[in-house]
């Protein structure tokens, strides 16, 4: 399959997709107001800010764009539907009423809703509150597979980099700051080269992340003028994108000598890979994939070092349902993407992560994310 863009006629048939939803669900229509929604149903890459954008698909019908009219010229570039345009938020109607007014539907879908703006809105058509587009984006076709795939290639690049250059710039008095911008500006420079042309108007990117030593223990900390010290964890966390699909990739790497502890908390993880593959090959629900997948994490004695879920889906969005996580009942099916996160946490004494990006086939679960799998963790010491 030649990697390209997303086209035209996929977006078309996407839309014909959620109007059958629609109509087996007996309402006249779907307003997506979400931004992912809106923008997988339509294929436009827009700025997301207060100003609600929605996307109207009446049951047989064309679709309606409802945009601020500050954003007329750039909607009416997208192929495939009528552009219509309120004067600006908050407005004398809030925007999402008068999209629910212009859509004169009796019975209507609506994707995601201010709880203010219920009881008005229930006062215009009778509302189902129901993600109608979540079944559709949560299994992915052939073509945005392809896309995940080559976004986790970008990300696994940041990882090779750091590999290679790591040990010389730490030596050289390098901060995790001056490591994220090398690894990650080698990634995106080759991603540029290689995409630029064809993709040019879609989302591509890579963000990264750089944590060490005690500090590697926030899941979410700051990267910092801070320089990695002989015998800490040092967490490379990357999340890219391609043609507006998401990908991740991360590894723990040790400055120095593994010790037999750091060594027990990274064959840990690699068991928490090996029993979410396993897992997602059964087609669990995700409440139970995360279940086993921790489980092993627990076995060796880290349960108390464990601070979130094992993973969440991935495509339109970097974070998005179905979520491999304690209370969600989602049965994984073909097609679905997810990463697969083990991280041990340990507040004042440092912190582990690895990250794969995940494909449910029919089979063996597909690791479209490499790194983990070409380098033991005795080829992660720099």
């Amino acid at each position: 399959m030649t990697l390209a863009p997303l086209t035209p006629a996929f977006r078309a048939m996407i839309r014909d997709r959620l109007r059958a939803r629609a109509q087996a669900a007996g309402l006249d229509g779907l307003l997506l107001l979400a931004p992912g929604n809106v923008g997988y149903a339509s294929g436009w890459k827009f700025s997301i800010h207060e100003r609600p954008m929605g996307l109207w698909l009446p049951v047989g019908a064309d679709p309606t764009l409802f945009v601020p009219h500050l954003e007329l010229e750039n909607a009416l570039d997208v192929p495939g539907v009528i552009v219509r345009t309120y004067e600006e938020f908050p407005g004398l109607v809030p925007p999402v009423l008068w999209m629910i007014g212009q859509t004169r539907a009796k019975r209507l879908g609506i994707d995601t809703l201010d709880a203010q703006l219920l009881a008005p809105a229930s006062d215009l058509a009778q509302i189902d509150l129901t993600d109608h587009v979540l079944p559709e984006r949560s299994v992915k076709h052939p073509e945005e597979l392809a896309l995940v795939r080559a976004a986790a290639g970008f990300a696994d690049m940041v990882l090779e980099r750091f590999l290679s250059v790591a040990a010389d710039m730490i030596a050289a008095g390098a901060t995790e700051l001056d490591l994220e911008a090398d690894c990650t500006g080698h990634a995106r420079a080759a991603m540029a080269a290689q995409h630029n042309a064809t993709f040019a108007g879609t989302k591509m990117g890579i963000t990264s992340s750089v944590h060490s030593g005690p500090r590697a223990a926030l899941p979410h900390g700051a990267v910092l003028h801070r320089v990695p010290q002989k015998g800490e964890p040092i967490i490379v966390g990357i999340g890219a994108s391609l043609g507006g699909y998401h990908a991740e990739s991360a590894a723990t790497f040790v400055c120095g000598d593994l010790t037999a502890d750091q060594r027990r908390v990274m064959q840990a993880m690699t068991d928490a890979n090996d029993a979410t593959r396993d897992a997602l090959a059964r087609h669990l629900p995700c409440t139970q994939v995360n279940d086993a997948a921790l489980a092993p994490i627990r076995a060796a004695g880290l349960g108390d070092a464990i601070r979130h879920r094992i993973g969440h889906g991935m495509g339109v969005e970097g974070h998005e349902a179905p979520w491999l996580s304690i209370g969600d009942p989602t049965p994984t099916a073909p097609g679905m993407v997810f990463s697969c996160e083990p991280g041990v946490y340990r507040p004042g004494h440092d912190g582990w992560r690895c990250i794969e990006t995940l494909i449910v086939t029919e089979g063996a679960t597909e690791t479209p994310s490499q790194f983990q799998s070409t380098h033991s963790h005795d080829a992660r010491v720099i």
